[in-house]
């Protein structure tokens, strides 16, 4: 791949959970070719492998690596392989998380009908499963979490480091249907603000990225038809991007590498930074 710019990550150690899938699989890359040593944290050890496979035929240096985020013994033991390939983490990108049926209605209002009517596929507010919203809700905020308690210790203990987590416009403006995510990733921003409080007297900054609308293998069958057309959810979604499109995974860079970068972005802590089109921006009117 080609980032937009290059900053100097040579002899930095990044890890990457969830390194396997669409987004942050391209952020992995844009790190190797800055010359960061990656290792690829996935529940998916064969995604996580092609990975680091990819980034290695392309001249970086990465590992892949299994990891549960939900799991401390899982990230410890991946800790240590990464200890023992690369040496101690410098960047910690908390990529890993997602949203589930379970933590979903079926309709973006509730009507009284929606009450009464016979309909086992219909999933109200009622309905909504704890186990399903707990599951969303510990993917996104102890995923991250877990992963900083296992990879943040090094730093601190080096006296430095850059944690990169990965919000969402849910965490601005709550979309419908999705409680779950949404609170989670208002949760994942609120974690961000406390832990660069937190981690300020270990020169730890702490910041992050949150996407607006980007295809992913998550949601394209909800946002695109078979045929490539917008289904009625991605119809709105883009009416309400003011720039009329979704997000290219190569969108993120650019932010991702101002980020970790100490020479650019050294005094840039606490923040969570918008890409999304416009979309937060936006009243619709």
């Amino acid at each position: 791949m080609s980032v937009p710019f290059k900053v100097d990550l040579n002899n930095k150690v990044a890890v990457v959970t969830g390194g396997g899938g669409v987004l942050c699989g391209v952020m992995a890359e844009a790190l190797a070719e800055c010359g960061a040593k990656v290792a690829i944290l996935d529940l998916r050890a064969d995604n996580a492998e092609k990975m680091a496979i990819k980034i290695s035929e392309q001249g970086g240096e990465a590992i892949g690596v299994p990891a549960n985020v939900l799991e401390y013994d899982s990230l410890r033991q991946a800790a240590d392989k990464v200890g023992e390939a690369f040496g101690a983490c410098d960047i910690l990108l908390n990529g890993a998380g997602g949203n589930h049926p379970k933590g979903t209605t079926s309709k973006e209002f509730l009507f009284k009908e929606d009450l009464v009517e016979k309909n086992k596929d219909l999933i109200t507010f009622f309905d909504l499963d704890p186990q399903g919203i707990g599951f969303v809700f510990n993917l996104n905020f102890l995923g991250t979490l877990l992963p900083t308690q296992v990879f943040c210790r090094d730093m601190a203990q080096k006296n430095g480091g850059v944690v990169i987590n990965i919000s969402s416009m849910n965490a601005f403006t709550p979309l419908t249907k999705i409680p779950a995510y949404s609170g989670a990733k208002a949760a994942v921003s609120n974690f961000t603000q406390w832990l660069a409080v937190h981690m300020s007297k270990v020169d730890i900054r702490v910041n992050a990225i949150a996407p607006g609308f980007f295809l992913t293998d998550q949601n394209r069958a909800l946002l695109t038809n078979a045929d490539g057309s917008l289904t009625d959810r991605g119809k709105t979604i883009i009416g309400q991007t003011p720039m009329g499109r979704f997000g290219k995974p190569k969108d993120l860079i650019g932010t991702l590498l101002w980020l970790v970068d100490e020479q650019a972005a050294g005094f840039v802590n606490g923040a969570v930074i918008p890409v999304d089109g416009a979309f937060s921006a936006f009243s619709g009117v």
